[in-house]
């Protein structure tokens, strides 16, 4: 399915045309939206693989995909439970007992809720769940609240401005002038080296 789609450019829609009934053929317990997931996740990669060939980065003619996905594009066909992810597949519900990371608390229980998509990568002898939250933000049109950004050499500060006033400073160290600085050094090096020729072969 994704080389089809590099090959021809095709849409969800296309690929929709081309291979549901061949899914429904061979898979006839696999729900639709289960299917429309698969073209889904086929076009991300497709756009994926374009993009890095475009700044050079890809270096296959085709995507590989080196690991399976799932996606359940819709919650009808899961649900986060009793500490259980619970999915529909073939008229019937099967639980999946999970282990869950600490910020997947501080989410359900902080304002958030969930998004209707659902992923699961096979990592190994295990499936990894990918959760997506939404939640909604008054945004407060204040001038006076600001994030100034300064770039440097080594380092990276933020400043953020609460009605005017300076609330908190942010610093990340980078260390990237310090890295052009030893790399070039290093080069002079080895040109330095190289150019040196032992007596006698002149």
């Amino acid at each position: 399915m994704v080389e089809y789609a590099v090959r021809h450019g095709a849409s969800q829609a296309t690929l929709h045309k081309v291979f549901y009934a061949k899914f429904r053929r061979e898979h006839p317990w696999l729900p639709t939206r289960l299917i429309k997931g698969a073209y889904r996740d086929a076009t991300r990669r497709v756009k994926s693989f374009r993009a890095a060939k475009k700044r050079g980065k890809a270096y296959t003619e085709m995507p590989e995909v080196r690991h399976v996905t799932l996606t359940f594009s819709d919650a009808q066909d899961w649900r986060l439970e009793g500490g259980a992810l619970k999915l529909r597949i073939g008229g019937r519900w099967v639980d999946l007992r999970c282990s869950c990371h600490k910020q997947l608390h501080r989410y359900l229980y902080d304002g958030w809720r969930l998004a209707e998509e659902l992923k699961l990568k096979r990592r190994g002898k295990h499936w990894v769940a990918y959760l997506t939250f939404k939640r909604d933000f008054d945004v407060d049109p204040d001038p006076r609240n600001v994030v100034a950004v300064d770039v440097n050499e080594n380092d990276v500060t933020a400043a953020v401005f609460v009605g005017g006033v300076l609330r908190e400073v942010w610093r990340l160290e980078t260390g990237l002038g310090r890295m052009v600085v030893a790399y070039a050094e290093r080069g002079k090096n080895r040109r330095g080296v190289s150019s040196i020729r032992p007596r006698g072969e002149e």
